[in-house]
């Protein structure tokens, strides 16, 4: 192997604590460069990396692909550059192609059914039911989920405070199907202190977001036959569903807690024209001026 690259994978390894995986995408991608290109590192010019982008990229890479190759050799030759073999870094000015924003996927009408078809059998199945319900049902994020409080909710008038991005709370509807699963699963617990954890483990700490993807995942295969559920999606499917029985844009981007509605739209499969008549009729911003 060439001494550089192996200085730069021990570097990696051994001061970054990179795992095996990234090393050896790192090496793959670095090799790949080295094979095209004959020269020394410090020869390489800037058109040499960005003539091997477009190669790949001709050659039907995916832009996902492209970008990994580059962000791979930035960070070589910036290793290189601290090392004096190079005086600049050849991949720094050089522009990835971008990625198209990809229309997320969504459940159907009777896969969502399904979903909730079966009964839970067990306090920790009731949690993951009231999990399910309150992220399909209310479309809250991951992060939001795993961070309400019990002081947060509001059983009676159906409604949960979440904190979003940027530490920004918001209140959010709770249907008839998620009050009933949270008071199911609020019956398997006692002696609840108002700042608990709304979901936590079986040893009481608060959940993880890693343990709601793996306990939604396993829900889906029970369900679904799949391994396709996880949050996100079902976040998505509540966006689509809500959006396209409604119509109205503006009432999904507040309970989404965007603060912009172009990002509202990208959660939808409703077309472009749709969705501006919709914020027309909905933004009070948007009304024409007339006169």
């Amino acid at each position: 192997m060439d001494a550089h690259l192996q200085g730069f994978l021990d570097y990696l390894t051994y001061e970054k604590r990179y795992s095996a995986h990234t090393l050896k995408a790192y090496q793959r991608d670095i090799e790949r460069f080295a094979a095209a290109n004959g020269e020394a590192w410090g020869e390489i010019k800037p058109n040499q990396v960005s003539s091997m982008v477009a190669k790949l990229r001709s050659g039907g890479a995916s832009p996902r692909t492209c970008q990994r190759l580059l962000s791979s050799l930035r960070s070589f030759f910036r290793y290189l550059e601290k090392q004096g073999v190079v005086n600049a870094n050849p991949a720094a000015g050089v522009r990835s192609p971008k990625r198209g924003n990809r229309l997320p996927k969504t459940l159907d009408a009777d896969l969502t059914a399904k979903l909730f078809d079966a009964k839970p059998g067990n306090a920790l199945e009731k949690r993951d039911l009231a999990m399910i319900e309150l992220l399909y049902g209310s479309g809250v994020r991951l992060s939001e989920l795993v961070s309400i409080d019990l002081h947060e909710l509001d059983l009676t008038n159906g409604m949960v405070r979440v904190t979003g991005k940027g530490e920004k709370t918001r209140i959010v509807p709770l249907g008839q199907q998620s009050i009933a699963a949270i008071e199911s699963y609020l019956a398997t617990r006692s002696g609840l202190e108002p700042s608990a954890a709304l979901f936590v483990t079986r040893t009481g700490k608060r959940v993880s977001p890693r343990t709601v993807q793996q306990r939604v995942k396993r829900w889906g295969q029970a369900r679904l036959g799949s391994n396709v559920l996880h949050p996100h999606l079902l976040r998505h499917s509540f966006a689509s569903h809500v959006l396209e029985s409604s119509g109205d844009l503006r009432a999904v981007q507040e309970m989404l807690g965007h603060a912009d509605i172009a990002t509202t739209q990208i959660y939808t499969h409703l077309d472009f024209q749709h969705l501006a008549k919709v914020y027309d009729a909905a933004h009070p911003r948007a009304e024409k001026q007339t006169g």
